[in-house]
């Protein structure tokens, strides 16, 4: 595979990558370049962790990235997770890694980072300070939103080390690249200006698309509150759909979500066919009477987009065609959370966890 095609694939499903120059000259200087991909481990995992960043952890491993999956459990405990205790938010992280491996990740071929193992390092601390000595109290502010906070919350002195935290981690975890979703684009920018003042490596940034919650959009100040405050949260459980539900549990959430006739913005449905089923099954099949247009299959997200805005696919067919596709996803992943008897255990322990925000 050729730098440019290794660029491609990638493309295939960023939103944005800063910049799509340097990261083909990243591949033309580096066979397998180090990325990550973090989260704060609380809470049961959601399709947004379980199917959409699965998929695209395979595709950064198919091109030979190596790849770095960070368990944020420090940045869990000052940002308040399973009420901060530690021993949960490490219970959650296993939990979430057994879900990756339930999901068809290779985790021999993935490199598990816990942030407390490279905190706990000597350089850990000279390199915060350093980064923090580049930041502004009024940018940290800003950046909070990476931590699913905003300055009109009331937040401890720890959550507002947040951003230099996670700048630091970049740099600490030796990135030439960083695969996560918009929410984080801050941080991923911060980090690159860092790099700049300080004369360290500029990392590549990789951005995905933040999917929606079942509700649908939820107007912030500005368009990055919106996204945050709509996209489906695992602390949120009438805007998520869970790698642990039932068939029934699916077509009931997809049958009440927000999805308005030939309304493509703002319509968590659509995203989940455009983003999930279509890149994991390849065609979404819409069964439905002769009278109302007869069955048809959809291998092209524009071809179902038009149909859609053209009222020629119904809301209420839309969904039971998304509902039954996401059932066959999630389906594996359920069924060995109840078949294996240690994927089972966490998943029990992780389940009765209080979660907190």
């Amino acid at each position: 595979m050729t730098p440019q095609e290794k660029v491609d694939i990638i493309k295939n499903f960023a939103e944005e990558i800063v910049t799509p120059e340097e990261l083909l000259r990243l591949f033309e200087i580096k066979e397998h370049p180090v990325c990550y991909d973090g989260f704060e481990p609380s809470g049961i995992a959601p399709i947004h962790f379980g199917l959409l960043r699965a998929q695209y952890v395979k595709k950064l491993l198919e091109v030979g990235v190596h790849m770095k999956l960070f368990l944020a459990d420090y940045h869990a405990l000052i940002n308040n997770k399973l009420g901060g205790d530690l021993e949960k938010i490490r219970q959650a992280g296993l939990y979430f890694v057994e879900v990756w491996k339930a999901a068809g990740i290779d985790t021999s071929k993935v490199e598990i980072v816990w942030a407390s193992e490279i905190m706990s390092k000597p350089s850990y601390l000279d390199r915060l300070l350093r980064v923090a000595k580049e930041m502004t109290l009024s940018r940290a502010t800003k950046a909070l939103t990476i931590a699913g906070r905003s300055k009109k919350e009331t937040l401890s002195l720890a959550q507002f080390f947040y951003p230099a935290m996670q700048i630091s981690d970049i740099f600490e975890l030796g990135l030439d690249m960083e695969e996560m979703g918009l929410d984080q684009r801050r941080a991923n920018m911060g980090a690159r200006e860092v790099a700049v003042k300080l004369g360290w490596t500029k990392p590549v940034a990789v951005h995905h698309h933040m999917l929606l919650g079942l509700k649908g959009l939820k107007e912030g100040d500005d368009p990055e509150e919106t996204m945050i405050l709509s996209k489906m949260s695992k602390s949120d459980p009438g805007s998520a759909i869970y790698m642990h539900d039932s068939k029934e549990e699916i077509a009931t959430k997809i049958r009440g979500a927000f999805c308005p006739p030939k309304q493509i913005i703002g319509n968590p449905v659509i995203e989940y066919a455009r983003y999930i089923i279509l890149p994991s099954i390849g065609l979404l099949k819409v069964v439905r009477a002769e009278e109302h247009g007869g069955n048809v299959e959809y291998t092209s997200y524009i071809d179902l987009e038009h149909d859609f805005e053209t009222g020629a696919l119904h809301p209420l067919d839309l969904k039971t065609a998304v509902a039954r596709d996401l059932d066959i996803l999630i389906k594996p992943i359920r069924e060995h959370f109840e078949n294996d008897s240690e994927a089972k255990r966490l998943y029990e322990r992780v389940k009765g966890f209080t979660v907190t925000r």
